[in-house]
């Protein structure tokens, strides 16, 4: 493996899984495989637990660690070629991501969409030039519009947490007083509809009209915009706001019957109630579910580290 950027970068996504299960329980048995290897955390934007995470991870398989906040102590960087740079921008993306990969044997980059420009945010240039010039193996730490570390951690908790063969896992929707991206949302879609395709889950996704994620990642997933449809007999429901795909960017409603509480989990089976944080209590999701028996979003977060592990166990051995 010398890219992790989305789902279809894994061949076996149950196999990914187990492996990370199997470093959560030994978490140092393979910490000659990173021994004098060094793995460069770049951000261009703020991190708490893609940060802890990936550089714990790290740390277990014997790496060195160097953590680069591109956002307040590097140069703005300049993405686009054949242009005078007179303008604001000091460093060309082509030497800045060179350097890094001299300096390091991984690298991860977080990028966050500027949720303006569709077109520009869904090409991904930043990250894929960064992938094209660094020539290392590169991981995504969340880009413009996918987070494939959370999305892994997530199928992680489902695996640990599952009742049944095959659980019904609810993505829904919630309001926020700002626009986000949809990152998140895109990548929980890509793996848990190829976790569908394999058997593994019944997966669907609820969200007022005009929150429609881009087609490509939901094109063989149900939809329903009746979330007490969506919920009932639910075993796990991951709760999360994205802005409109359609109306690039935009808050269209502030509905705050979307909040997911202990009423809403009456539907369920029981389930068990997943965020990947941060998470703004009482308008995206009830305290009374985030503090009560059926919340796992603490294990979740925890659950970054061994999903950070197992793929870069994987990129070393490769």
């Amino acid at each position: 493996m010398k890219l992790f950027s989305s789902v279809k970068d894994v061949n076996d996504i149950k196999a990914i899984v187990q492996k990370a299960l199997i470093l959560k329980s030994n978490p140092f048995a393979y910490q000659e495989l990173g021994k004098n290897k060094t793995l460069g955390l770049v951000f261009l934007n703020p991190s708490l637990r893609t940060r802890l995470s990936t550089q714990k991870a790290a740390l277990n398989l014997g790496m060195n660690v160097i953590v680069m906040n591109m956002d307040k102590e590097g140069w703005a960087l300049e993405t686009q070629d054949g242009v005078v740079m007179n303008g604001s921008s000091a460093e060309h993306i082509r030497e800045a991501a060179a350097v890094m990969g001299q300096y390091c044997d991984i690298l991860g980059l977080r990028c966050f969409p500027k949720l303006q420009n569709q077109e520009e945010d869904y090409s991904e240039e930043l990250f894929n030039k960064f992938v094209a010039f660094s020539n290392v193996p590169v991981i995504s730490l969340e880009s413009a519009t996918l987070h494939p570390l959370q999305s892994l951690a997530d199928l992680i908790t489902i695996e640990e947490y599952r009742k049944v063969a095959k659980p019904k896992v609810v993505l829904t929707w919630a309001p926020h007083v700002k626009p986000l991206p949809q990152a998140v949302a895109n990548s929980f879609a890509e793996w848990m509809s190829k976790a569908q395709q394999e058997n593994l889950v019944d997966f669907v996704i609820t969200h007022p009209e005009g929150y429609e994620l881009a087609e490509r990642f939901t094109s063989r997933t149900r939809v329903t915009h009746n979330q007490n449809e969506a919920l009932q007999n639910a075993d796990f429901v991951y709760v999360k706001n994205w802005s409109s795909y359609t109306h690039y960017g935009k808050i269209l409603t502030d509905d705050k019957g979307w909040m997911l509480n202990n009423k809403k989990l009456e539907i369920t089976n029981q389930a068990k109630v997943m965020h990947c944080l941060p998470v703004r209590r009482d308008l995206e999701l009830a305290s009374e579910l985030l503090d009560g028996p059926n919340s796992v979003v603490i294990q979740q977060a925890g659950n970054r580290v061994w999903a950070a592990q197992a793929i870069l166990k994987q990129i070393l051995e490769s």
